[in-house]
């Protein structure tokens, strides 16, 4: 009776917190948003004009408008320069590195190059672990770390935020039909999770897993 309540306990445990966590994660985002730039439009408009949520709309309207100018040759040439005046500032250029850096990875711009997931490899050993094309350019890669044969590749480690950027050869990597998110996902749980919607030797998935059982 304990055991039958206690794995029941935990299921619902397993399921309502990361449905909260996210909830929350949003609602913590949309509060953060609306606070700040709604203060600073109480101190523009009349507080009678102001109207709960003008805030984000706000947010989201600059954000827009931030990502046209971007376009524009001029807009990225001053954004370039503002660049390297924090970049030679100290200790505010590793911080600013690291957010900048973070954020490029979810970036459109580059979203293709962390799409390449592959399958790595390891010497003779017959073992392969999943990775991600991060670099396929030699001359984008720090001098003395180039070889027109190989490319860069990202190994996520499981249960934890970390991995290792290693430079592998082309013959050593094979692609794989598995997108970003799920490659990501199954790498970070150690597989437990499973993969989802992947077909398996040309049938479905639904029906390759039910023969596993």
């Amino acid at each position: 009776m304990v055991k039958f309540i206690g794995r029941n306990v935990l299921t619902g445990l397993v399921t309502i917190v990361p449905i909260a966590l996210t909830l929350y994660l949003v609602y913590w985002l949309v509060v953060s948003v609306e606070v700040a730039l709604g203060t600073l439009m109480r101190l523009v408009i009349p507080h009678s004009l102001y109207v709960p949520g003008m805030g984000l709309l706000v947010g989201l309207l600059l954000m827009f408008a931030v990502g046209l100018l971007m376009h524009a040759y001029l807009v990225q040439r001053l954004f370039s320069m503002a660049e390297d005046l924090l970049f030679h500032m100290p200790l505010v250029k590793s911080i600013y590195r690291a957010i900048r850096d973070f954020f490029n990875y979810f970036s459109p711009d580059n979203h293709k190059d962390f799409e390449q997931v592959v399958s790595v490899s390891i010497g003779e050993t017959g073992m392969q672990v999943i990775g991600f094309v991060t670099q396929a350019q030699p001359e984008r890669l720090p001098p003395g770390f180039r070889d027109d044969d190989s490319v860069l590749v990202y190994l996520p480690l499981s249960y934890m935020i970390g991995g290792y950027a290693v430079l592998m050869p082309r013959t050593a990597v094979r692609p794989l039909d598995m997108s970003m998110e799920e490659a990501m996902r199954f790498t970070l749980t150690a597989g437990v999770t499973g993969v989802t919607g992947v077909a398996v030797a040309g049938k479905p998935a639904r029906a390759a897993r039910s023969r596993t059982r």
